[in-house]
């Protein structure tokens, strides 16, 4: 009994032992700094508590490395880190591709996050703008520190500034609008904030006090009335606003100021910037964009650039569509279409009021299938009923795509209708339209609404595009030149399809009698 009893201390003295070593390792490891690149700590999950412990402001960036986001953040990284040399303040990044566990645990995966953590606490760190450059860390962590008296400035210099400039007008420092206002100075380290008490100054603009003005290039361009409650997140939205112009292209460079901005209804233009009423469209769109400043962000896309597809993608934008525009509300991504074929000031000012009232009628991918959709001698067709009988392989069809606010699609009508009546007494053949404008079309086509496209009768979704003259019969023989063209194409893959199922048969027999040989 004494033998086995030791040989059993035996091990459980090893494996403590064990495990006393492997705990004094992770303490030797845990002892070890963080690994540096240019001033800024590389964290994990093995060294970020450790970090947070020694650093009393830690300062990290979240991100992930083939973002350019990332990129560019993590340069001004680099820069802010070589001025805080000898500060209190450390800057450290985690990448979220390769720490995934770290940035679950810390609720840091969504696009680039700045914290700052404080006296080791990992519970309640303070979010960090994204910063424009490296000023701009600097800027928000001293704004941060600072107060308002700390804005106190020569007006002079921030008037003839070529960026724009945040001036508070506050006849008391210790009022409650000063505070708001130096919340929103913390919130934007990009945009230069300056406070004044001087009396001459106000009396230039014939203001009262209390009063947030924007300047630009010695100009005046708007003024902001504090109120008791005027919120942060009101000074911020106007500000932000002001900062853009009343129109902004989408660009590469553009794409985050865009997204970013507290306004989250989007008027996009989507137009061609090389076609000949580019300026026409767009003094209109810029005209109206005067009237929705804080209640609309107008922003225009050009659909010549090969940068935008993915953006002519997801609002389902074919270029030769363009000019048109549309409404969306970031919040729940629901689509508005201007229903118009003129791009007049008036007419925009009309559908943003539409909009913002709650009367314009949203885009849908379909619109409900209409009762007795088929009974009439031309079918109307929706989103969720154009393939199912555009690509029937038992019918011949031909579909008009119209608008039904284009002068243009509503002339073609009657035409579509004499078609219709005269090809009734076919078998198999059917005449259909279907609105372009309200229905998400999944296809590809060519040329400009209204469209006109015959689907053959095979197994094959094959769509011709008709680009004849606009008469009954070069209708006519157009649809019986492409169904002789199908009939021959039919054989063959009837023929095909005869031979792949004979093919499978015999396959299926084989392996049955494979099967019963091994029984």
């Amino acid at each position: 009994m004494r033998r086995p009893l030791l040989l059993g201390l035996s091990a459980l003295c090893l494996c403590v032992s064990a495990v006393v070593a492997a705990d004094a390792q992770r303490e030797r490891q845990g002892d070890k700094p963080p690994p540096e690149d240019d001033g800024v700590l590389q964290l994990s999950k093995g060294n970020f508590n450790r970090a947070l412990r020694k650093h009393k402001q830690l300062l990290v960036h979240f991100y992930a490395p083939m973002s350019a986001e990332g990129h560019r953040v993590s340069a001004a990284f680099e820069g802010a880190a070589a001025e805080l040399q000898g500060s209190e303040v450390k800057l450290a990044v985690i990448d979220v591709t390769k720490e995934k566990e770290l940035a679950k645990d810390l609720n840091a995966t969504g696009p680039p996050i700045i914290r700052l953590y404080l006296g080791g606490d990992r519970h309640n760190p303070v979010p960090c703008p994204v910063p424009q450059s490296s000023a701009s860390i600097l800027t928000w962590l001293k704004r941060r520190a600072g107060s308002a008296t700390d804005l106190i400035a020569d007006l002079r210099l921030s008037e003839a500034s070529e960026e724009m400039t945040v001036v508070g007008f506050f006849k008391e420092l210790d009022h409650e609008y000063v505070q708001v206002f130096y919340s929103a100075a913390v919130d934007l380290p990009d945009i230069s904030f300056a406070v004044t008490q001087n009396d001459e100054v106000i009396s230039k603009y014939g203001l009262t006090h209390d009063v947030v003005l924007l300047f630009k290039k010695s100009e005046l361009i708007q003024a902001y009335k504090m109120m008791p409650q005027t919120s942060k997140e009101e000074l911020l939205i106007f500000i932000t606003v002001y900062q853009m112009d009343p129109v902004t292209e989408y660009t590469g460079k553009t794409a985050a100021e865009i997204l970013s901005s507290p306004v989250f209804n989007h008027a996009l233009l989507f137009v061609n910037k090389s076609s000949a009423d580019f300026q026409e469209i767009y003094f209109a769109f810029n005209s109206a964009a005067d009237a929705f400043r804080l209640k609309i962000l107008f922003v225009y896309v050009d659909v010549d650039e090969p940068r935008n597809g993915r953006m002519m993608e997801y609002f389902r934008v074919r270029d030769f569509e363009a000019p048109l525009i549309r409404l969306v509300n970031l919040t729940d991504h629901v689509t508005f279409h201007l229903p118009s074929d003129s791009l007049d000031a008036e007419t925009i000012k009309k559908f943003c009021r539409t909009y913002l009232e709650g009367k314009a009628k949203p885009k849908m991918q379909s619109e409900p299938v209409p009762e007795g959709w088929d009974k009439e001698p031309v079918k109307e067709l929706v989103g969720m009923t154009l393939e199912k009988v555009a690509f029937n392989p038992n019918e011949t069809v031909f579909v008009m795509f119209y608008l039904p606010y284009s002068q243009e699609s509503r002339a073609l009508f009657p035409l579509w209708e004499d078609l219709a009546e005269a090809l009734k007494e076919r078998e198999h053949v059917v005449v259909a339209r279907i609105d372009a404008s309200s229905n998400d079309i999944n296809m590809s086509m060519q040329g400009s609404y209204p469209s006109l496209c015959l689907f053959p009768a095979l197994h094959a979704e094959r769509a011709v595009v008709y680009s004849g003259r606009r008469k009954l019969k070069d209708l006519v023989k157009f649809l019986d030149d492409e169904m002789e063209k199908a009939k021959k194409d039919r054989v063959k893959e009837d023929e095909d399809r005869r031979k792949y199922v004979k093919a499978i048969k015999a396959e299926e027999a084989k392996k049955a009698k494979e099967t019963k040989e091994e029984l």
